[in-house]
């Protein structure tokens, strides 16, 4: 069980840490692909990613993923050592990305318990192609190859040693974070790595993959390594970095002597010629072994993290210095998101029990002396609140992984329809809840395609128009009024009103009493994510079937979004999406009408008004409208939108809350004001018909429910 359980854990690790090299890979690439070549840090980069997605997966097994990132490692090998010039840049690009997508297939695979049966060979025949031919150029050229990158499989880890005068000595400790996981298995990952350089390698503790109590000993004493190689200090600090996992790395350079000692010093200086024969170095050393056993018993014990090499006179030997205490770094630790809505779904049960505990009836009897339970209440109230925003900022991630995806998406369609498109991207690093990123991301996605397809016209088509810069996509993002903003915009030539209006009319969607001319383009616009609705005479991969844009509507109004569209022909357009920041908890004005309890998010609010009946005005067809300071609002009774029927009828006994959503403005009549709570927003249960206007519920204070207003539905 205990095998079985490290292995299951290397899988964990092995998909999370590979992800994130392939997240990053891609971002390096798309963001150099316009250029004329990969910066040298950037090959550096995507090296080294190749190199351990190779170490990697040969530990794992996953021999056809080795396979292909050894080969990309070798077309980058090569260019970092020869720098040749005739690299086809938007070649190599293609090349790195097809890898990319293979590599994140398998590991889709993988995740899901399947196979990882892909065939690379077509793959690496046309990356074995393509360094043939940057190859062939530099021996044209005169040039000389450098050594070919060789792969060893991982068979065994200790290679005896053959020093010569190359040949350095290091002991290297390292400590892990105690809050990491899995720390057998990073560690045995740090010496797959050393071994590509070791001469001589051993490690402690030993069995690390099926001992589990290796785990409890590294987390208590750290990993210890004794290393033979011809390499330097900073070498080894590339390969060991410290972060995301290691806490610290104490690597120094020892004697020959002090190497074949093992992980104790000794307490003797003995200085040998490290140009002398390894069979006298050995001779000596076990001259002094028996001595080194006898003062090893007594030498008290120390952690690996509490040397350092400090350096002393030129011509002076080395000596061991307790390390100086280091600044504090920011620790993390990966959490299942299936834990964080647990207890986010507690903390909002939390929120609840204060509610109802706070709003008792008995809270109400007349005499009761409260002031210490209101103190109680208001530090309950105050750690409540603390901790809500302590999970929500736990849930909130950045969208630069969503805008990353759509940086891929423009490159390939843009290439597969041979348009000349750059993209741009703004206010990537706005966060959100992980939940609501997850609801737009097909929307988006969607919205970029359209953009790239629909929207930026063929290269000779901008040519004929008279425009001179390439066509661009920009994917922005900001925060305003307790929303997150995602714009996807294009230079391209915008929507064509007329063709709009034609179709509307030809799918009977015009008012036949209201003329074309008064409708306002936003008003036009909106006919385009009705289901069915589409313009394009074409059907293409990427549009022209009629549907999408209604599935993006609908998903964006699910989380409570709303979609504006704006465009002017010739121009462009412009597709923004206005969402909650979260769906967790909201501030919410509680409302009644009748013996109904109804919710109002606080942000959609612009003020609440007192009104007299001589401020309406009744139309004949029954509508209603309100004057207030010169300007007219239609009116919306909550009673009579849901057919209620105790309801109250005279305004002046009411309260109208005026709605600003859109551009547009209501007026909404209630019966009375409760006041203003914290709402823990609940999903409409699956088997209740969806009611306009109505986006969730909650429960209150008193134990009753209370339904969530949408304003969008009551606008529409």
């Amino acid at each position: 069980m205990a095998e079985e359980f490290n292995v299951e854990g290397m899988l964990d690790v092995y998909l999370f840490e590979n992800e994130q090299l392939l997240e990053q890979l891609q971002e390096i690439v798309l963001e150099q692909k316009d250029a004329d070549c990969f910066d040298e840090d950037s090959i550096n980069e995507i090296f080294r990613a190749m190199h351990t997605i190779k170490g990697s997966s040969g530990i794992m097994m996953f021999d056809n993923v080795t396979a292909i990132a050894h080969k990309l490692e070798d077309v980058f090998y090569y260019i970092r050592e020869s720098h040749p010039e005739n690299v086809v840049h938007e070649e190599l690009v293609e090349h790195v990305l097809q890898v990319v997508d293979f590599i994140t297939g398998e590991m889709d695979k993988i995740r899901d318990g399947d196979e990882a049966d892909g065939e690379p060979a077509d793959i690496i025949a046309e990356l074995d192609k393509f360094l043939d031919k940057i190859k062939n150029g530099a021996i044209a050229e005169g040039q000389e190859l450098p050594e070919e990158n060789k792969h060893e499989e991982p068979q065994q880890f200790y290679i005896a040693p053959v020093a010569n005068s190359a040949s350095r000595f290091y002991k290297i400790y390292i400590n892990f974070f105690p809050e990491t996981d899995m720390v057998n298995v990073r560690a045995y990952k740090t010496v797959y790595a050393l071994k590509e350089i070791a001469e001589d390698l051993l490690y402690e503790p030993e069995d690390l993959i099926t001992d589990e109590s290796s785990v409890e000993t590294i987390q208590k004493d750290g990993f210890r390594i004794l290393l033979q190689a011809q390499c330097s200090k900073e070498d080894l600090q590339g390969i060991i970095k410290v972060g995301y996992d290691i806490e610290s790395a104490d690597i120094y350079e020892c004697k020959a002597e002090e190497f074949l000692q093992g992980f104790d010093f000794g307490e003797q200086e003995i200085q040998i010629d490290l140009e002398s024969e390894v069979e006298e170095i050995e001779k000596k050393a076990e001259e002094n072994e028996k001595d080194s056993e006898k003062k090893t018993a007594q030498k008290p014990k120390m952690n690996p993290g509490d040397f350092v090499i400090q350096s002393k006179e030129p011509g002076k030997h080395k000596k061991l210095a307790k390390d100086k205490p280091k600044n504090a770094k920011d620790s993390f630790i990966s959490v299942n998101v299936k834990k964080m809505d647990q207890l986010m779904d507690l903390i909002g049960e939390l929120v609840i029990s204060e509610s109802v505990v706070l709003h008792s009836p008995d809270l109400k009897i007349p005499g009761l002396e409260l002031s210490n339970f209101n103190k109680a209440a208001s530090q309950l109230s105050k750690i409540s609140t603390d901790l809500q925003n302590v999970i929500m900022s736990m849930r909130m991630m950045p969208l630069t992984n969503l805008f990353q995806k759509m940086n891929r998406t423009v490159f390939d369609v843009s290439r597969k329809l041979g348009k000349d498109i750059e993209f741009e991207m703004i206010g990537e690093h706005t966060e959100v809840d992980k939940s609501i990123i997850e609801h737009i991301s097909d929307p988006v996605m969607h919205l970029v395609r359209n953009a790239v397809d629909h929207g930026i016209e063929s290269n000779e088509e901008r040519a004929e128009s008279g425009k001179t810069e390439r066509g661009r996509v920009t994917l922005s993002a900001k925060t305003e009024a307790g929303k997150v903003w995602i714009s996807v915009e294009d230079n391209g030539k915008g929507l064509d009103r007329e063709k709009i209006l034609e179709k509307a009319k030809k799918q009977g969607l015009l008012d036949p009493t209201k003329p074309e001319s008064s409708y306002e383009d936003k008003e036009v616009f909106q006919f385009i994510t009705l289901p069915g609705f589409s313009t394009n005479e074409q059907v293409t991969e990427y549009s022209g079937r009629g549907v999408g844009m209604d599935v993006v509507v609908q998903n964006i109004q699910s989380i409570g979004g709303t979609l504006e569209i704006e465009s002017m022909a010739g121009v462009g357009s412009s597709m923004i999406l206005k969402i909650p920041l979260t769906l967790a908890i909201i501030d919410g004005i509680v409302v009644e009408t009748g013996n109904s309890s109804f919710v109002v998010e606080t942000g959609v609010i612009k003020e609440f008004v007192r009104v007299t009946e001589d401020m309406m005005i009744h139309e004949p067809t029954g509508e209603e409208y309100i004057m207030i300071r010169g300007e007219c609002y239609p009116v919306l009774r909550l009673g009579e939108w849901y057919g209620m029927d105790d309801f109250q009828r005279e305004v002046n006994q009411g309260m109208m809350l005026i709605f600003e959503v859109e551009g547009k403005t209501i007026c909404l009549f209630v019966d009375r004001l409760i006041g203003q709570q914290e709402i823990v927003v609940k999903p409409i249960p699956s088997y209740i018909k969806k009611v306009k206007g109505i986006s969730g519920c909650t429960q209150l204070g008193d134990g009753s429910i209370a339904l969530i207003l949408d304003p969008v539905g009551l606008i529409e």
